[in-house]
C-alpha cells in the first residue's frame, strides 16, 4: 500500500482537493495543511469583519468562531467547488456566519478553538486605526487584501526556495519595470557582466510569475480562469 502524502505534498495540492478530502472526515493531514491555508489567508476575512463596522474583540471572536465551524466536517461539505474562486467561497461562507454569530453566551473563549492555528491578532489591526476614509466597499478591500497576502506568499515561497539570502539580494527588482533598471549598476555591484545580470533579473521573473500563476490556480475551480483572476487581483491593487 503506497504511503499517505505527507503535508507538505497536501498543502501544495488543489485548494478544493483538500477540502474535499478533510471534508470527508479522519483524514487530519488534509485538515491540517487546510489550517496552515488559514494561516496564510486569516488577514483579509479579520479586516473584512473590521470593515464591516465589527468591534476588535467582536471580530476575533467571529474569525475563530468561523474557522472552527469550517474546519468541522460539516462546515466543509459546505463547501462546492462550482462557486468558482476558493477566495469567493471564504468570503460567501464567512457572510454567512457573520449573519449566523453566536450570541454573547455561546462565544468560543478566544485562543482556545483550534489547536491547528496560530493568529497573531495584531497583524491583522496593522494599518487599520490609520486607514484614510475609502469609498470602496468591504468586500472589493477584501479582494486587495487577499491579492496582498497572496503575493506576499508567493515571495515567501520564493525565498525558501532560492534558500533566502540570494532572493532577498535579486528581490527588489521585481518591482521596477524593465526599462527602468539600471542593468549596469547593478553588474558593477554584484561582481557580474550586464548580461549576466539581465539573465539574472529575468529568470527571478519568470519564476515569480510561475509561482503566481501556480499559487492563483490551486485557488480556483477551473485551472482556465487563472488569467482572469489575475486580472482581477492586480486591478484590485491599483484601486
Amino acid at each position: 500500500m503506497p504511503s499517505p502524502p505527507n503535508k507538505q505534498t497536501l498543502f501544495f495540492t488543489t485548494r478544493w482537493t483538500l477540502v474535499r478530502d478533510a471534508a470527508k472526515g479522519g483524514d487530519t493531514e488534509a485538515t491540517e495543511a487546510l489550517s496552515q491555508l488559514f494561516e496564510t489567508y486569516w488577514q483579509p476575512l479579520y479586516r473584512y469583519v473590521r470593515r464591516s463596522g465589527k468591534s476588535q474583540q467582536d471580530a476575533e471572536d467571529l474569525i475563530q468562531g468561523f474557522f472552527t465551524q469550517l474546519l468541522s466536517t460539516d462546515g466543509l461539505r459546505l463547501a462546492d467547488k462550482d462557486r468558482g474562486s476558493f477566495r469567493s467561497f471564504l468570503l460567501g461562507s464567512l457572510k454567512n456566519h457573520m449573519a449566523k454569530q453566536w450570541q454573547h453566551d455561546h462565544r468560543l473563549k478566544r485562543g482556545g478553538f483550534s489547536p491547528h492555528l496560530s493568529i497573531d491578532w495584531k497583524d491583522g489591526e496593522t494599518g487599520l486605526s490609520i486607514e484614510p476614509a475609502d469609498p470602496a466597499t468591504p468586500d472589493r478591500l477584501f479582494d486587495r487584501d487577499w491579492a496582498m497576502a497572496l503575493l506576499d506568499k508567493v515571495l515567501d515561497d520564493l525565498s525558501k526556495s532560492d534558500h533566502g539570502q540570494d532572493f532577498d539580494r535579486w528581490k527588489p527588482f521585481l518591482s521596477i519595470s524593465s526599462g527602468k533598471l539600471a542593468y549596469a549598476e547593478i553588474a558593477e555591484a554584484f561582481g557580474m557582466t550586464e548580461g549576466a545580470a539581465r539573465v539574472a533579473v529575468h529568470r527571478l521573473r519568470k519564476r515569480y510569475r510561475q509561482h503566481l500563476r501556480d499559487e492563483i490556480s490551486r485557488t480556483l475551480s477551473d485551472s482556465e480562469s487563472v488569467d482572469e483572476e489575475m486580472s482581477s487581483l492586480f486591478a484590485a491593487l491599483s484601486e
